[in-house]
């Protein structure tokens, strides 16, 4: 049986070497339990040497950020969850700004049956779920596309954003603190998401319950007072009591009820 420590640098030389570390993986492998894997990856998570993803982690320096097609298939029940409960905000005729992201992409999903509906967004994730809505006006926010992300950051999007403003805005987040705000991996995208903030007279954040709390990169955005997280019912009450002590608002979406009755 290897001590505490050592297990550590065994699980950080595992992600390192193959890219992705599961819990489940784990704790077979080092016969312990899963809640003890969880405690190893979240101090190797606070000392900067592994991201936390969806059931597991991965080296930062192997592999920084993930795409948006790897993230698209993390948490599938509880992003959809999220997006289906804050579908249910929007009223017909709004306008609304849809960050880019897989969770808001679910979002975006949900809305192509809406009839009358006026959408902004840097995502092409977003522009290709409601490319056929009739009943929905596209606008998109140019600048320089980040492939990673398959959104547009720069100049050119935040000087279009100063001419706008939204009943609502939804953002993504690769991870969120009641402390610090969002976090990214880019200086460029928290810089728009702050902007994008500023532009609502409601602002929401869609972020799965395995992003609360984590620290992956360096890049935050610092949002003002009021927003609401939106998260899933699998949240870490420790979390939750975070972001209400902060005065920020949590909704949580029932992500177990999206698993029987979701498509």
């Amino acid at each position: 049986m290897l001590s505490a420590n050592a297990r550590r640098e065994e699980i950080y030389h595992l992600a390192v070497t193959t890219g992705l570390a599961s819990v489940e993986e784990l704790s077979a492998r080092f016969e312990v339990t899963a809640s003890t894997i969880r405690r190893d990856l979240a101090l190797l998570n606070g000392q900067g040497r592994l991201a936390r993803t969806y059931g597991g982690a991965m080296a930062l320096g192997a592999h920084p950020e993930a795409s948006l097609r790897q993230r698209t298939g993390e948490a599938f029940e509880q992003k959809h969850a999220i997006a289906r409960w804050a579908a249910a905000l929007i009223i017909p005729g709004e306008s609304i700004l849809l960050d880019a992201g897989s969770t808001v992409g679910a979002l975006a999903h949900e809305l192509q049956k809406f009839e009358k509906l006026s959408v902004t967004t840097p995502g092409l994730n977003i522009m290709q779920e409601l490319a056929e809505s009739e009943g929905i006006e596209v606008d998109c926010l140019g600048g320089r596309l980040r492939n990673v992300s398959q959104s547009f950051v720069g100049p050119l999007a935040e000087a279009a954003l100063e001419r706008m403003s939204f009943d609502r805005v939804f953002l993504g987040a690769d991870a969120v603190t009641a402390e610090d705000g969002i976090c990214e991996a880019d200086h460029a995208q928290t810089r728009l998401k702050e902007l994008m903030a500023r532009r609502g007279n409601d602002v929401y954040v869609l972020a799965d319950s395995s992003k609360l709390g984590l620290r992956p990169f360096h890049a935050w955005a610092r949002l003002a007072l009021p927003w609401t997280l939106v998260t899933d019912d699998g949240a870490d009450p420790e979390q939750v009591r975070k972001f209400l002590a902060a005065g920020i608002k949590v909704e949580q979406a029932n992500a177990s009820n999206f698993a029987t009755t979701g498509d």
